[in-house]
């Protein structure tokens, strides 16, 4: 089963621009709703215990207008008040009277209970608290001391409400502000992520034109992009422009003075024809050799290299080694040589024909060289993704091989590990440097024929 990679989303990166956004936003989303659902929440408690205040004042201002003093002195009411909760024992609801040395006047429905009071410590303008009530219910109190008519005898006057049910109301609102602003924050959430990913989706614009051009499909990015990142666009393709014409004056360059000296190579091997057996056409003659051979792995070094900065070719691999295939095997055919070609359909290298013959022109004529009697060439396509990423060219011969120490020196420019064999010591240098110039890479190994395996690794083209 193919394994797939999935991308961490964007707003689950700290270090991404949408994700700095949403982060951002976010906490002072959150910070502004809670604050809000504070502010909303304190001011309903305090409603709700402004009114329930306001009731028992209203109470006990009744329980002060309609109280009297008998012969005694002793309080009575002159009628009852009119809420029936007085009455029904424990309710939560109760008044008192009280005063030193006299029997506390209060409810029925104190029943056998009375309030708690502290008449040492006075109550005049109102007090107002919470306690415990009979039956360990929790009751808001309203107190005040009152001096009746005919006595200097002052009493304590007391109302009790049942605080439960102002704090069910209290926390009944508190739930639906929760709901609410919770409600409220996922669909600003929601909000802000979609305004941030249609904000930021002509980054995503210039993201693709990138791509195209590093895929050679365009040469600049797009100039319809919001004036926002216009200045980035504009900046991005005067780069680009600047490097092309740097490539191609560096090629021009490069080009011209190969050709510069491809004559005077040619005249002066020319005229060593008649001093070749001397040790001066000797020397003259492995010296513009070594001169011709620089030339050309710089030319191809520098074609390579401005090929690679617009790869728009698709190039068919399996055409490509069978062309090479046939010239190496006409060059070599009094060695009889037999190749062997393994390879997978339809891949395609995305770079230009003519690097892919170089690298494989140099490869197999390196194993033609050394190879007893066989050659085998393969190529194999590697996916991710689910699309293809690169191709693994590999090139094996049946000859004596290299030792593993040795591997590494045969990629270094000029060099030889035997000089009875023709050849220039560039071969396997311009390998290297054509497959890194594409971003690819290469390897030595031991054949499984015995000799040396050279394996090549290029971007993959999909068709």
């Amino acid at each position: 089963m193919r394994k797939i990679n999935l991308r961490k989303a964007p707003w689950a990166n700290s270090k991404s621009l949408t994700g700095r956004l949403l982060i951002a936003s976010s906490l002072w989303v959150l910070l502004g709703l809670a604050a809000g659902g504070f502010l909303l929440s304190a001011a309903f408690q305090d409603h709700v215990e402004t009114e329930m205040d306001a009731r028992l004042r209203q109470i006990l201002d009744s329980m002060v207008g309609v109280s009297d003093l008998d012969e005694n002195g002793n309080i009575f009411f002159s009628r009852p008040l009119n809420d029936q909760r007085f009455n029904e024992p424990y309710s939560g609801w109760y008044w008192q009277v009280s005063s030193n040395g006299r029997e506390n006047f209060r409810s029925r429905s104190l029943w056998d209970q009375e309030l708690a009071v502290n008449l040492g410590l006075g109550a005049f303008p109102d007090r107002i608290g919470e306690t415990d009530g009979p039956e360990g219910q929790e009751i808001r109190v309203l107190e005040r001391d009152i001096t009746l008519p005919g006595t200097n005898v002052p009493f304590r006057f007391m109302v009790a409400g049942d605080a439960a049910e102002m704090k069910a109301h209290i926390a009944d609102f508190n739930q639906i502000v929760l709901w609410s602003l919770g409600g409220l924050g996922f669909g600003i959430l929601i909000a802000l992520i979609l305004q941030v990913v249609y904000g930021l989706a002509p980054l995503k614009d210039v993201q693709k034109g990138l791509s195209d051009i590093r895929e050679g499909n365009r040469k600049r990015l797009p100039r319809d992009c919001p004036p926002e990142i216009m200045p980035l666009v504009e900046e991005v393709n005067a780069v680009l422009k600047q490097n092309e014409t740097l490539v191609e004056r560096a090629k021009t360059q490069m080009g011209n003075l190969a050709h510069s000296l491809k004559t005077p190579l040619a005249v002066i091997s020319n005229e060593l024809a008649g001093t070749r057996g001397s040790k001066f056409g000797k020397v003259v003659e492995s010296q513009t050799r070594i001169i011709r051979r620089q030339v050309d792995y710089q030319l191809a070094r520098a074609r390579a290299i401005g090929h690679s900065r617009h790869i728009k070719a698709k190039t068919d691999i399996e055409e490509a080694i069978v062309n090479v295939g046939r010239t190496i095997q006409r060059i070599y055919k009094e060695r009889n040589l037999s190749l062997k070609v393994e390879i997978e359909p339809g891949i395609t290298f995305q770079g230009e024909r003519q690097d892919l013959e170089e690298i494989l022109g140099n490869l197999l004529d390196n194993a033609a060289k050394w190879a007893k009697s066989e050659i085998f060439v393969s190529a194999k396509c590697r996916m991710r993704g689910g699309v293809p990423a690169f191709v693994v060219i590999s090139i094996e011969d049946d000859g004596p091989g290299v030792d593993r120490n040795l591997r590494p020196s045969l990629y270094k420019r000029g060099k030889r590990l035997d000089e009875d064999v023709p050849g220039s010591g560039l071969g396997l240098a311009i390998v290297r440097d054509i497959a890194q110039i594409y971003g690819g890479e290469s390897h030595l190994r031991r054949s499984k024929l015995g000799g040396l395996r050279v394996e090549v690794k290029l971007p993959a083209s999909s068709n």
